[in-house]
């Protein structure tokens, strides 16, 4: 099949509407890699540069082969029918920093349909947990297909580890959407979040562009986070202490919902 390294540009939007309302948005750029590919791409590979991409931000985090780590899990999982190609879309190093929110494996089959997601989340205590989105039959992920899965991860110091997220992808040739939202125990939508984006070349002079469009990017992710825990603060929302990480380091989804 071949994909090709490929930018999205776009926004991403985050609204907590309880117990009191606080949202934002905000441009971002995101690297979309074919793992078949790390060592034809125009941006620096593992090693220093404005802007790179580094083997250990992801997967095992030592360094070692991406693609193994993610077919590992899919093998795990029995989910034998994603026998393609893998993208990962994620932002890169810029200067040498790096924070992922969330990073999103997208696995193909041989045919072109994605039939699993691994959304690699992160949280600012530098510990992460991989969520992963399949069917129970396999089928190919839709446009208009919600999966759900516990939250077993703490990211938030304002949410519960408890209740569940809500996952629906939309990949076509030209866009690439997310959208995750979190369901407390009383059933009520909590979280609201998305990144939203088109597809676009990656050459060199693509990767100037954006690096100057939206400069400092993963800087920007990580002091909006904390600038938006205080804001929250300032609402008077309560400030919930990080429990010990579960053992369990992956979920899958135990639920199909219909849109």
């Amino acid at each position: 099949m071949g994909i090709a390294h490929r930018l999205i540009q776009g926004q991403v939007m985050h609204k907590r509407t309880l117990p009191k309302v606080n949202a934002f948005s905000y441009g971002i750029y995101y690297l979309a890699l074919n793992l078949d590919a790390l060592n034809n791409m125009p941006l620096a590979y593992n090693r220093f540069a404005a802007m790179s991409f580094y083997d250990k931000d992801h997967g095992a985090r030592d360094g070692s082969d991406l693609k193994i780590w993610a077919k590992k899990i899919l093998d795990d999982f029995d989910l034998h029918k994603a026998d393609g190609e893998i993208v990962l879309v994620c932002m890169p190093r810029i200067f040498g920093y790096v924070f992922n929110p969330v990073s999103f494996w997208l696995c193909y089959d041989a045919s072109g349909d994605i039939r699993a997601i691994l959304s690699e989340v992160h949280n600012t205590f530098g510990e992460r947990h991989t969520y992963i989105c399949a069917h129970d039959d396999q089928r190919p992920i839709t446009d208009t297909d919600i999966m759900a899965a516990d939250k077993d991860f703490h990211v938030s110091p304002f949410l519960e580890r408890t209740g569940h997220y809500r996952f629906r992808f939309k990949a076509s040739d030209r866009s690439f959407g997310a959208w995750i939202d979190y369901y407390n125990n009383e059933e009520n939508k909590q979280l609201i979040t998305s990144l939203l984006g088109t597809f676009s070349p990656m050459m060199k002079k693509d990767l100037r562009h954006v690096f100057w469009r939206y400069p400092l990017v993963p800087m920007k992710a990580i002091l909006l986070i904390h600038w938006q825990a205080l804001k929250i603060i300032t609402k008077r929302i309560p400030y919930i202490s990080k429990p010990q990480q579960n053992e369990k380091t992956i979920t899958i989804t135990r639920i199909n919902l219909d849109k």
